[in-house]
């Protein structure tokens, strides 16, 4: 049986994979959880601005007050900010449900423990099992001990007010194109920039349900840059749907993924004394151009697998101050415990401030060597790694290239899918090699 949790919560298509009935065993195993040493766990729930978000939230807050939990409803309001707030309001549990950079007919139900971080997946697979028992009604609480849905206000200030504390500088004299991916930061994201000074050109801002994601956000980048070029903005920004990422455009309409930024903002760690043994934790699918580069300037980095909750594991585990992936979940221990989109905004406009530098003058600091990705749709992602055919063509060509480059094949964590990486610096090399092991890939699983 597959598991239930994948890299980010419990993901599928809203209302035929992820299901109100799921949703519902979710929140009342959720409850019963956290409420082994509480007799009424608090539990808050937030949610982007997907059409089936209200449908899922309520019912897992059915689930959660079947168990004689109370549910805490936030409203639309990004995945950061139910980490913060979790641990702020002293809440048992946070629930965000989002499926972050998925299109709008998916969703998913990922968790906070109290203290803000995800679930270790030891607690996942307790959950899990939780759900897969047949409930006993027989033993369920009932009269004065079922739990309340309580409707919340108020809490999103604070989760601004966080940020922008966080800011050492402001950004006045800075004209940015924030994109918000007509996600859960439509509102937040301008005004904090705002408040800090920029002039800011908020885009794809208007969520109508269906078109979160939709050509924009940091998955779809293109219109972001003809928006900066057109605006003649200093920068350009780019959420997801749950604003855990962010990506960025400079002044000449060229983007900067998450390894850019991470260069740039462990660079000003470092000048500033302020990166722990001068370390960036990144992932086997960070650009080799970063490790170079940032071994140049006397920095380390270690990586990890995919995932920011691995990153953020290695990160706890010898107190190191940022790391993060290329795709723009980049975490700063002293301000958050998950991604921030919004954060690492702030803190990537702020670095241009403080050292009166262009974006795209900051961008040079790595060369990005080549990387060509084909997304591979299989029948059953599991146990692929055991595939004969499968470990031989990716041997082959990996011993080809040898020191040149790397190759990293892995199942997807949120979709049916078997990613195939290469990287080197010859481009079309590269695309021959992917579309070889895909073509492997497709025959052996598809």
């Amino acid at each position: 049986m597959a598991r239930l949790f994948g890299t980010d919560g419990v993901r599928g298509t809203a209302n035929t994979e992820l299901t109100p009935e799921l949703a519902y065993k979710l929140g009342r195993a959720a409850a019963q959880y956290f409420g082994r040493e509480v007799a009424r766990p608090k539990i808050i729930i937030g949610q982007d601005t997907r059409l089936s978000g209200d449908m899922l939230a309520y019912a897992l807050a059915a689930g959660v007050c079947s168990a004689g939990g109370d549910a805490h409803m936030l409203g639309v309001i990004c995945t950061p900010a139910v980490s913060y707030l979790t641990e702020q309001v002293h809440a048992n549990a946070g629930v965000v449900i989002s499926a972050s950079h998925n299109p709008f007919e998916d969703n998913g139900i990922k968790f906070f423990a109290h203290n803000g971080y995800k679930l270790p997946d030891m607690v996942e697979d307790e959950i899990e099992a939780i759900v897969r028992k047949p409930i006993d009604y027989a033993q369920a609480p009932s009269g004065s001990s079922l739990g309340r849905i309580v409707r919340e206000t108020g809490l999103e200030e604070m989760y601004i007010r966080h940020i922008l504390s966080t800011a050492p500088c402001k950004l006045n004299g800075l004209k940015v194109v924030i994109d918000c991916a007509n996600g859960a930061n439509s509102r937040v994201a301008p005004t904090i920039l705002r408040l800090l000074g920029a002039e800011v050109i908020p885009v794809f801002n208007e969520p109508n349900g269906i078109n979160i994601n939709n050509g924009c956000g940091s998955t779809h980048l293109d219109a972001l840059r003809m928006k900066v070029i057109e605006y003649g903005a200093n920068a350009g920004i780019a959420n997801d749907g749950d604003a855990d990422r962010c990506l960025a455009v400079d002044e000449k309409g060229q983007d900067l993924d998450g390894d850019q930024i991470m260069m740039i903002l462990g660079q000003e760690l470092m000048r500033r004394k302020k990166l722990k043994d001068n370390m960036l934790v990144v992932t086997v699918m960070s650009n080799i151009g970063l490790h170079k580069a940032f071994h140049e300037i006397g920095g380390r980095t270690c990586k990890t697998k995919v995932g920011d909750r691995y990153v953020l594991e290695e990160m706890l585990k010898h107190g190191y101050g940022l790391g993060g992936e290329q795709s723009g979940h980049i975490i700063f221990s002293e301000f958050a415990k998950t991604g921030d989109g919004i954060l690492t905004a702030v803190q990537l406009l702020c670095t241009m401030v403080r050292n009166n530098q262009r974006l795209s003058e900051m961008a040079k600091l790595m060369t990005r060597y080549p990387q060509t990705l084909v997304n591979v749709r299989v029948k059953d992602k599991n146990g692929w790694e055991e595939n004969e055919a499968i470990k031989a063509v990716v041997k082959k060509y990996t011993e080809e290239m040898g020191d040149n480059g790397q190759i990293l094949v892995r199942a997807s964590g949120t979709e049916p899918l078997i990613r195939i990486m290469a990287e080197g610096p010859n481009q079309l090399v590269l695309e021959t090699i992917a579309e070889a092991i895909a073509k492997v890939v497709r025959a052996e699983l598809a």
